[in-house]
């Protein structure tokens, strides 16, 4: 006995509405995300800051080389001081926000302008660049557009890889105001239709959770019609609006993780990026205080890292050092860990660890990661195993290779 045809053609037409709606939801996971994101008042931009904060972050790390080499080993430290000096900078975003204050219409005016001819002239090394206006909030919300038109203005139209962050969200609507302000931006300056991508910034505790339970975050990344690409977490103002003490506000104070552990959930296979917050503690002032710094800086990345945020801000050069350093000893670790899985799983042999294609897919996107920020080349991997190419590495990421 088998069910009527009716009855099964029900079936299959609800669960085809169902898959179609998860894939335009989730699309997957997309490529290219920067490492960081370097913060800078939109006052001090000048297109020269990348080779500026490079080679005072390459000073700093060869003054401190033997703290630095100790942490990940002279191989990893050399390739770390040799990016320095050659791309520093992945993702640049000048801030009209915090970091630049209240300075008039005139003043800002003039900087939103020159800000727009900075992005422009970037190094094709600054893969991403942008500005963080201030808030779409009823007191701040015309100087915001305000600014973002003036940049757009300055540069001559979208530089290429530009996004501006919108800090400040509390609330799901404001992420359909932001794809609103898009539109008309692209309407009324001669815009090709979507070319304006956006940030939201998550930095308040409605941002997570909204008054009725549900995850603000989520509905803000299926509200922004594909146009939201990040979502960045604000370290001390969500800790301030959690009540945490000042002395105990961090990137891995409990409800740090929190936050983060949500937003992760919440922009998992959409495309969106996640991004981890900042730390203000700089490596500057005494010896001491600068390797202190340093040292925690390395820990914080690595912690990241291992977590699964890809991403963080850097608010000073001296982070650049222990960005590319951690960010390089992570990933060397990880091939050295993934290919001898790989391998196993290409090779189909019997294995104490039985990998699934899933896990397959995870293990083949970590070597791509590596190989996108410069950890390694492809030969170091198929000098592990021989079979995993560049190519082979997509195909399991992509979950295109038959499974066991």
């Amino acid at each position: 006995m088998t069910l009527p045809p009716d009855v099964l053609a029900g079936i299959e037409s609800r669960l085809n509405a169902v898959d179609s709606e998860l894939a335009r939801n989730y699309p997957g996971d997309r490529a290219g995300q920067p490492i960081h994101t370097a913060y800078i008042s939109a006052a001090e931009a000048t297109a020269d800051l990348p080779h500026e904060w490079g080679a005072a972050a390459a000073e700093l790390a060869e003054l401190h080389g033997d703290l630095l080499t100790g942490l990940a080993g002279s191989e990893v430290f050399d390739l770390a001081l040799n990016t320095l000096r050659q791309r520093p900078i992945q993702d640049l975003r000048l801030d009209f926000e915090d970091g630049y204050g209240t300075r008039g219409d005139e003043v800002e005016d003039r900087d939103a302008t020159h800000a727009g001819e900075v992005l422009a002239k970037l190094p094709a090394e600054v893969i991403s660049r942008g500005i963080r206006m201030k808030g779409l909030t009823t007191a701040e919300w015309p100087r915001a557009v305000r600014t973002l038109e003036r940049v757009l203005e300055g540069a001559g139209g979208v530089p290429a890889g530009f996004v501006f962050t919108i800090p400040k969200i509390r609330a799901a609507e404001q992420a359909d105001i932001a794809v609103l302000l898009c539109e008309a931006i692209e309407s009324a300056h001669g815009l090709a239709a979507g070319s304006l991508k956006f940030e939201l910034q998550i930095e308040s505790p409605q941002a997570v959770i909204a008054a009725d339970g549900t995850a603000t975050v989520a509905q803000a990344i299926h509200r922004s019609a594909g146009r939201c690409t990040g979502l960045h977490y604000g370290t001390y103002d969500y800790s301030a609006a959690c009540g945490i003490s000042p002395q105990f506000q961090s990137l891995e104070h409990p409800v740090a993780d929190h936050a983060k552990a949500v937003m992760q959930a919440a922009a998992a296979q959409t495309g969106v990026w996640v991004c981890d917050g900042s730390t203000q503690v700089l490596p500057i002032g005494t010896d001491v205080e600068v390797r202190t710094a340093l040292d925690r800086h390395f820990r914080l990345v690595s912690r990241s890292l291992e977590r699964g945020y890809y991403q963080g801000w850097d608010m000073g050069a001296g982070h650049l050092a222990t960005r590319w350093l951690a960010t390089f000893a992570f990933y060397r670790g990880a091939l050295g860990a993934a290919a001898p899985r790989i391998g196993r799983y290409l090779d189909r042999q019997g294995s104490a660890v039985v990998d699934e294609p899933a896990t397959a897919q995870a293990l083949a996107t970590v070597v791509l990661r590596g190989l996108a920020c410069g950890a390694f080349q492809p030969d170091d991997v198929t000098a592990l195993v021989p079979q995993a190419t560049v190519e082979v590495l997509h195909q399991l990421r992509e979950r295109r290779i038959p499974a066991l």
